[in-house]
Protein backbone atom coordinates (compact mmCIF):
# COMPACT_ATOMS: atom_id res chain seq x y z
CA UNK A 1 0.00 0.00 0.00
CA UNK A 2 0.87 3.27 -1.11
CA UNK A 3 2.40 5.40 2.13
CA UNK A 4 0.72 8.79 1.05
CA UNK A 5 -2.69 6.73 0.99
CA UNK A 6 -2.78 6.55 4.74
CA UNK A 7 -2.97 10.06 5.16
CA UNK A 8 -6.96 11.30 4.96
CA UNK A 9 -7.53 12.61 1.89
CA UNK A 10 -7.85 16.25 3.38
CA UNK A 11 -4.43 16.25 4.80
CA UNK A 12 -3.11 14.86 0.92
CA UNK A 13 -5.63 18.27 -0.51
CA UNK A 14 -3.58 20.36 1.92
CA UNK A 15 0.17 18.71 0.76
CA UNK A 16 -0.91 19.57 -2.95
CA UNK A 17 -1.59 23.17 -1.76
CA UNK A 18 1.11 23.62 0.02
CA UNK A 19 3.34 22.32 -3.37
CA UNK A 20 1.54 24.70 -5.40
CA UNK A 21 2.25 27.76 -2.78
CA UNK A 22 6.09 27.06 -1.90
CA UNK A 23 7.10 26.46 -5.15
CA UNK A 24 9.02 28.87 -7.46
CA UNK A 25 10.19 26.76 -10.40
CA UNK A 26 7.07 27.63 -12.06
CA UNK A 27 6.13 23.93 -13.02
CA UNK A 28 3.32 22.75 -11.44
CA UNK A 29 1.96 19.81 -13.89
CA UNK A 30 0.35 16.65 -12.69
CA UNK A 31 3.84 14.74 -11.90
CA UNK A 32 5.77 17.55 -10.48
CA UNK A 33 3.25 17.79 -7.62
CA UNK A 34 2.29 14.71 -7.17
CA UNK A 35 6.28 14.32 -6.27
CA UNK A 36 6.56 17.11 -4.08
CA UNK A 37 3.73 16.29 -2.21
CA UNK A 38 4.74 12.79 -1.77
CA UNK A 39 1.46 11.29 -3.91
CA UNK A 40 0.70 9.21 -6.94
CA UNK A 41 -0.10 10.95 -9.63
CA UNK A 42 -3.71 9.36 -9.46
CA UNK A 43 -4.30 10.34 -6.33
CA UNK A 44 -2.92 14.25 -6.91
CA UNK A 45 -5.23 14.10 -10.17
CA UNK A 46 -8.39 12.83 -8.08
CA UNK A 47 -7.81 15.43 -5.40
CA UNK A 48 -6.69 18.49 -7.97
CA UNK A 49 -9.81 17.73 -9.03
CA UNK A 50 -11.94 18.40 -6.01
CA UNK A 51 -9.95 21.31 -5.26
CA UNK A 52 -10.62 22.95 -8.65
CA UNK A 53 -14.59 22.42 -8.38
CA UNK A 54 -13.93 24.45 -5.01
CA UNK A 55 -12.50 27.10 -7.01
CA UNK A 56 -8.97 26.41 -4.68
CA UNK A 57 -7.04 25.18 -7.89
CA UNK A 58 -7.33 26.49 -11.19
CA UNK A 59 -5.53 24.81 -13.87
CA UNK A 60 -4.39 26.26 -17.64
CA UNK A 61 -5.02 23.26 -20.09
CA UNK A 62 -2.47 24.99 -22.68
CA UNK A 63 0.27 24.80 -20.51
CA UNK A 64 -1.22 21.70 -18.61
CA UNK A 65 -0.34 23.92 -15.26
CA UNK A 66 -1.77 23.98 -11.91
CA UNK A 67 -2.23 27.07 -9.73
CA UNK A 68 -3.74 28.41 -6.42
CA UNK A 69 -7.06 29.59 -7.57
CA UNK A 70 -9.23 32.85 -6.32
CA UNK A 71 -11.38 31.67 -3.88
CA UNK A 72 -7.82 30.05 -2.07
CA UNK A 73 -6.70 33.84 -2.16
CA UNK A 74 -10.25 35.45 -1.12
CA UNK A 75 -10.37 32.62 2.10
CA UNK A 76 -6.81 33.96 3.13
CA UNK A 77 -7.92 37.46 2.53
CA UNK A 78 -10.14 36.60 5.25
CA UNK A 79 -7.70 34.86 7.19
CA UNK A 80 -5.71 36.12 10.82
CA UNK A 81 -6.46 39.02 12.71
CA UNK A 82 -10.17 40.47 11.76
CA UNK A 83 -8.71 44.18 11.37
CA UNK A 84 -6.33 45.27 9.78
CA UNK A 85 -2.58 45.93 11.17
CA UNK A 86 -3.70 49.15 12.93
CA UNK A 87 -6.39 48.16 14.88
CA UNK A 88 -3.88 44.99 15.31
CA UNK A 89 -1.72 47.15 16.85
CA UNK A 90 -3.38 49.71 18.81
CA UNK A 91 -3.85 47.39 22.09
CA UNK A 92 0.21 47.02 21.81
CA UNK A 93 0.95 51.27 21.55
CA UNK A 94 -1.51 51.37 24.21
CA UNK A 95 0.07 48.77 26.32
CA UNK A 96 3.25 50.10 25.87
CA UNK A 97 2.84 54.00 26.34
CA UNK A 98 1.09 53.12 29.33
CA UNK A 99 3.96 51.04 31.04
CA UNK A 100 6.98 52.53 29.27
CA UNK A 101 5.51 56.20 30.00
CA UNK A 102 7.13 56.97 26.53
CA UNK A 103 5.55 57.95 23.50
CA UNK A 104 4.87 54.62 21.17
CA UNK A 105 4.77 55.20 16.93
CA UNK A 106 3.55 52.47 14.38
CA UNK A 107 5.24 53.57 10.53
CA UNK A 108 4.90 51.77 7.62
CA UNK A 109 6.76 52.20 4.77
CA UNK A 110 4.81 54.36 2.34
CA UNK A 111 7.12 54.37 -1.17
CA UNK A 112 10.35 55.73 -0.30
CA UNK A 113 8.94 57.63 3.06
CA UNK A 114 7.63 55.98 6.06
CA UNK A 115 4.28 57.21 7.69
CA UNK A 116 2.87 57.08 11.28
CA UNK A 117 0.03 54.90 10.96
CA UNK A 118 -0.74 55.46 14.75
CA UNK A 119 0.54 57.09 18.08
CA UNK A 120 -0.20 56.55 21.98
CA UNK A 121 1.09 59.69 23.71
CA UNK A 122 3.19 59.55 26.88
CA UNK A 123 3.44 61.90 29.32
CA UNK A 124 6.59 63.62 28.37
CA UNK A 125 6.38 66.19 25.71
CA UNK A 126 8.30 65.14 22.70
CA UNK A 127 9.54 66.29 19.40
CA UNK A 128 9.38 63.52 16.47
CA UNK A 129 9.86 63.45 12.70
CA UNK A 130 6.61 62.44 11.94
CA UNK A 131 4.93 64.47 14.45
CA UNK A 132 1.17 63.22 14.25
CA UNK A 133 -0.54 60.50 12.71
CA UNK A 134 -0.01 60.68 9.16
CA UNK A 135 2.83 62.49 9.40
CA UNK A 136 6.07 61.14 6.64
CA UNK A 137 9.24 60.83 6.96
CA UNK A 138 11.92 60.19 4.71
CA UNK A 139 12.91 56.49 4.91
CA UNK A 140 16.29 56.66 6.52
CA UNK A 141 15.43 59.82 9.07
CA UNK A 142 14.79 58.68 12.51
CA UNK A 143 14.77 54.77 14.08
CA UNK A 144 11.53 53.68 12.81
CA UNK A 145 12.18 54.48 9.30
CA UNK A 146 15.60 52.74 9.71
CA UNK A 147 14.14 49.63 11.38
CA UNK A 148 11.96 49.44 8.49
CA UNK A 149 14.30 50.04 5.85
CA UNK A 150 17.16 46.98 7.23
CA UNK A 151 14.35 44.76 6.81
CA UNK A 152 13.67 45.41 3.31
CA UNK A 153 13.97 42.78 0.08
CA UNK A 154 17.78 43.64 -0.37
CA UNK A 155 16.57 44.96 -4.19
CA UNK A 156 13.81 46.86 -2.64
CA UNK A 157 16.46 48.75 0.09
CA UNK A 158 18.97 49.15 -2.64
CA UNK A 159 16.19 51.37 -4.37
CA UNK A 160 14.97 53.60 -1.37
CA UNK A 161 18.78 53.93 -0.93
CA UNK A 162 19.42 55.48 -4.47
CA UNK A 163 16.63 57.19 -4.38
CA UNK A 164 16.87 58.68 -0.67
CA UNK A 165 20.32 59.67 -0.76
CA UNK A 166 19.98 62.96 -2.19
CA UNK A 167 17.14 63.83 -0.49
CA UNK A 168 18.70 62.34 2.88
CA UNK A 169 21.81 64.96 2.34
CA UNK A 170 20.07 68.08 0.88
CA UNK A 171 17.66 67.95 4.56
CA UNK A 172 19.42 66.41 6.89
CA UNK A 173 22.99 66.34 5.62
CA UNK A 174 23.16 62.33 6.17
CA UNK A 175 25.40 60.84 3.74
CA UNK A 176 25.62 57.08 2.40
CA UNK A 177 28.20 56.03 4.95
CA UNK A 178 25.60 57.00 8.14
CA UNK A 179 22.73 55.28 6.60
CA UNK A 180 24.40 52.10 5.63
CA UNK A 181 25.94 51.83 9.05
CA UNK A 182 22.41 52.56 10.66
CA UNK A 183 21.16 49.52 8.20
CA UNK A 184 24.18 47.11 9.56
CA UNK A 185 23.67 48.04 13.24
CA UNK A 186 19.83 47.22 12.84
CA UNK A 187 20.51 44.14 11.41
CA UNK A 188 22.76 43.38 13.60
CA UNK A 189 21.23 44.52 17.22
CA UNK A 190 17.76 43.61 15.97
CA UNK A 191 16.58 47.23 16.90
CA UNK A 192 17.54 50.83 15.61
CA UNK A 193 18.37 53.35 18.65
CA UNK A 194 21.24 55.42 17.40
CA UNK A 195 20.40 59.42 17.61
CA UNK A 196 21.26 61.26 14.08
CA UNK A 197 21.48 64.22 16.30
CA UNK A 198 18.75 66.03 14.39
CA UNK A 199 16.58 66.33 17.32
CA UNK A 200 18.76 67.42 19.67
CA UNK A 201 17.82 66.45 23.58
CA UNK A 202 15.32 63.57 21.55
CA UNK A 203 15.91 59.78 21.75
CA UNK A 204 14.30 56.72 20.44
CA UNK A 205 14.38 53.19 19.73
CA UNK A 206 12.47 51.00 17.14
CA UNK A 207 11.91 47.38 16.00
CA UNK A 208 10.81 45.81 12.72
CA UNK A 209 7.55 44.27 12.76
CA UNK A 210 8.14 41.08 10.47
CA UNK A 211 6.04 38.90 8.06
CA UNK A 212 6.78 35.17 7.83
CA UNK A 213 9.33 36.03 5.52
CA UNK A 214 11.37 38.00 7.65
CA UNK A 215 10.84 41.11 6.03
CA UNK A 216 9.37 44.35 7.68
CA UNK A 217 5.93 45.15 7.19
CA UNK A 218 6.05 47.80 9.85
CA UNK A 219 7.87 49.24 13.03
CA UNK A 220 7.19 50.08 16.85
CA UNK A 221 9.12 53.19 17.70
CA UNK A 222 9.36 54.80 20.84
CA UNK A 223 10.05 58.48 21.02
CA UNK A 224 11.98 60.06 24.39
CA UNK A 225 14.32 62.38 26.10
CA UNK A 226 17.90 61.17 25.89
CA UNK A 227 18.07 60.99 29.33
CA UNK A 228 15.46 58.37 29.70
CA UNK A 229 16.81 56.49 27.28
CA UNK A 230 20.32 55.29 29.20
CA UNK A 231 22.57 53.01 28.61
CA UNK A 232 20.86 51.09 31.21
CA UNK A 233 17.48 51.58 29.95
CA UNK A 234 18.44 50.81 26.27
CA UNK A 235 19.01 46.90 26.36
CA UNK A 236 15.72 46.81 28.64
CA UNK A 237 13.30 48.51 26.49
CA UNK A 238 14.31 46.98 23.05
CA UNK A 239 13.67 43.45 24.40
CA UNK A 240 9.93 44.51 25.53
CA UNK A 241 9.75 45.98 22.35
CA UNK A 242 10.84 42.51 20.64
CA UNK A 243 8.67 40.61 22.34
CA UNK A 244 5.67 42.47 21.71
CA UNK A 245 6.61 43.11 17.54
CA UNK A 246 6.99 39.28 17.50
CA UNK A 247 3.58 38.68 19.22
CA UNK A 248 2.09 40.79 16.22
CA UNK A 249 4.13 39.45 13.61
CA UNK A 250 2.73 36.17 14.69
CA UNK A 251 -0.72 37.97 14.18
CA UNK A 252 0.06 39.61 10.67
CA UNK A 253 -2.29 39.24 8.26
CA UNK A 254 -0.28 38.79 4.75
CA UNK A 255 -3.41 39.78 2.42
CA UNK A 256 -4.03 42.93 4.70
CA UNK A 257 -4.04 45.85 2.31
CA UNK A 258 -2.57 48.44 4.88
CA UNK A 259 0.30 46.30 4.40
CA UNK A 260 0.03 47.52 0.35
CA UNK A 261 -1.45 51.11 0.71
CA UNK A 262 -0.89 52.86 4.32
CA UNK A 263 -2.40 55.72 3.08
CA UNK A 264 -5.38 53.81 2.82
CA UNK A 265 -6.28 53.38 6.57
CA UNK A 266 -5.62 57.17 7.14
CA UNK A 267 -7.94 58.75 5.08
CA UNK A 268 -10.87 55.68 5.50
CA UNK A 269 -10.77 54.70 2.36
Amino acid sequence: MDKSQAKPALTRSFDLLRALATDESGENRLTDLARRAGLTPSTALRLLRGLINEGMVDYDEGRRQYRLGIEFFTLAARAGNPGNLRDLCRPVLLRLSATLHDTLFLLVRSGFDAVCLDRSEGPFPIRSFTGDIGGRVIMGVGQGSVAILAFLPEAEREEVIRFNLPRLYDQHRLDEVFIRGEIAAVRKLGYASRSSGLLPGMAGIAVPILDREGQAVAALSMGTTTERLNGERMPIVADILKREAETVSRLVNPFDPVLRRPAASLSGV
